[in-house]
């Protein structure tokens, strides 16, 4: 059985997962990230759902370091798309650059353009998030989360990334772009899956 001073990669240079999956898993292990090992080649997310790019990452991983390695993968899910962008959501728009602000803009402008005159009661939406946590071995952990919504019509919100300025969470009467890190936390699908996860890593170490 692992030891008190287990560590886990998480498969992400992203600091902001990182300190996210510190505070809501709240284990006794020391964490990694990709940043901590230069020399690593990418594992490619080459899957056709979430959970197999987040299992391809995972256990690649874990095989290249030798250490468990937890990996997600997210997107968003349109139902009047049949299920696009999907595993597609960060590069909807067809275009790769340094600049993640303006690629998210151009995803959201595509999606609107696609929806143009779809009625608010079929535009309905989920954010997805799949967690895989795995060995060198085998996986050990997979884990999914979802949150609810409908797309807008226009962005509205200024936190949040990515989709976040066009998705409504009709409960909250918000879109996720204008929810605090700490309201966005408690229903995010990421949030979802984490809490998901938690018991079951607290099991295993």
């Amino acid at each position: 059985m692992p030891g008190k001073n287990k560590k886990i990669l998480v498969a992400t240079t992203n600091p902001g997962k990182i300190v996210e999956l510190k505070a809501l898993l709240e284990a006794d292990v020391k964490w990694l990230s990709l940043a901590d090992f230069s020399d690593i080649a990418e594992v490619p997310e080459n899957g056709l759902t979430f959970t197999e790019n987040a299992c391809k990452k995972a256990i690649g991983y874990a095989k290249a370091t030798g250490l468990w390695t937890i990996a997600d993968d997210s997107g968003l899910v349109i139902d009047t798309l049949e299920g696009g962008p999907g595993i597609e959501s960060a590069r909807f728009c067809g275009q790769i650059c340094e600049d993640r602000k303006l690629i998210d803009h151009k995803n959201i402008a595509k999606v609107l353009k696609l929806l143009e005159g779809i009625p608010t009661e079929k535009r309905t939406a989920r954010f997805v998030c799949s967690l895989c946590l795995a060995s060198p071995e085998e996986i050990l952990i997979e884990t999914q989360g979802t949150l609810e919504g409908l797309i807008t019509e226009k962005e509205i919100g200024e936190k949040g990334f990515g989709y976040d300025p066009i998705f409504f969470v009709p409960h909250l009467n918000k879109t996720v772009a204008q929810l605090t890190t700490e309201e966005k936390n408690a229903i995010s699908h990421r949030g979802n899956a984490i809490r998901k996860l938690k018991p079951l890593l607290t099991a295993l170490i």
